[in-house]
């Protein structure tokens, strides 16, 4: 069987379980697979009845092997298997199977409460905290971050964003003691996290006190750090987000080129948004002026909107707007 691709085993397999299973695997696949499935399958003229029992054979093994896995990690499935199928068995369906889950390190922890994760991070090395938070989903990195002394919150934020290619060792080594107190294994991979995006989306997570403080304390050290942070926490689309007022309030306080220019590129949901908030005269002299605008270089459309949301986090800074983000301070009452 080993001269079959993936493909033809799929096809094989799909044959095998007949049309009424089939048809019900098929509607959970994308148009681009159904077709090459497709095509597969009317490409086998005759099946092999031994080419079916390996293939059937092999997609029993890869299930069972999932099963082990979800049940107790990758270790635990393979010794399992080893059980059961020998070493040399085991080993490739293991390869196989990771290879096709492609888990991401610190998998486990996304399934985890924040709170249990906190509790055996606080005391740990700013790099350490930096690391796995990097890993988490930005909900449970901002719940994490948020309860972390004041001391600490900048702190781990710059190693956030300074994070570039961290080493399978050094992942290791911290899952390792992640396992041993929370009881599960993950397989490693060599992976880029952190940097700029992975903090900027754990920051708009956080309560704007927290925000404001790690800003505050980061700019101490790195301000140009902090206005690449800035600069992407609030893009001007997301002025779909603010309220009536606060719209009202951004377009008188920017410039009307400005808003034009920004709005000639940007989507029918933030025009009409943006629109609706003017006076009916002001928003038919800003249609008028996008029309007769023309052409225009994207950069300096992005350069525009990039004026307007540095308006945006000056009104929010002074308090005159409020951007709606995680945590209680954000409930107006």
């Amino acid at each position: 069987m080993a001269k079959l691709t993936g493909r033809q085993k799929a096809a094989i397999l799909l044959i095998a379980m007949g049309q009424e299973a089939s048809s019900k695997v098929f509607k959970h696949l994308p148009d681009e697979e159904i077709e090459q499935l497709t095509l597969a399958i009317s490409n086998v003229h005759r099946v092999d009845s031994q080419d079916k029992n390996e293939v059937l054979k092999e997609f029993h093994e890869m299930c069972v092997a999932q099963d082990y896995l979800s049940m107790g990690g990758i270790d635990y499935a393979q010794n399992v298997l080893e059980s059961a199928l020998g070493k040399e068995r085991a080993q490739q369906i293991i390869i196989r199977l990771t290879s096709q889950l492609q888990v991401k390190p610190f998998d486990f922890a996304r399934r985890i409460d924040p709170v249990q994760i906190y509790q055996f991070l606080q005391n740990e090395h700013p790099q350490t905290i930096a690391l796995v938070l990097a890993h988490l989903e930005p909900k449970q990195a901002s719940m994490i971050l948020s309860s972390l002394s004041v001391e600490l919150q900048s702190d781990v934020a710059r190693r956030i964003a300074l994070l570039e290619q961290t080493s399978p060792d050094v992942i290791k080594e911290v899952e390792h003691i992640l396992e041993t107190r929370l009881a599960s294994t993950i397989r490693q991979d060599f992976t880029i996290v952190g940097g700029i995006e992975s903090i900027v989306n754990i920051l708009n997570g956080v309560d704007r006190t927290t925000e404001r403080s790690i800003l505050e304390h980061l700019n101490e050290q790195d301000n140009d750090l902090v206005d690449e942070i800035k600069k992407r926490m609030f893009i001007f689309e997301d002025i779909i987000n603010l309220d009536r007022r606060a719209i009202q309030r951004v377009i008188q306080e920017v410039d009307n080129q400005d808003l034009i220019l920004a709005l000639k590129a940007s989507s029918p949901e933030v025009k009409k948004v943006i629109l609706a908030n003017m006076s009916s005269r002001m928003a038919e002299s800003f249609q008028e002026e996008m029309e007769f605008l023309g052409p225009v270089r994207v950069k300096v459309v992005e350069e525009a909107q990039g004026r307007i949301v540095s308006v945006i986090r000056r009104l929010e800074d002074s308090g005159e707007i409020v951007i709606a983000r995680g945590g209680s301070d954000d409930i107006l009452l």
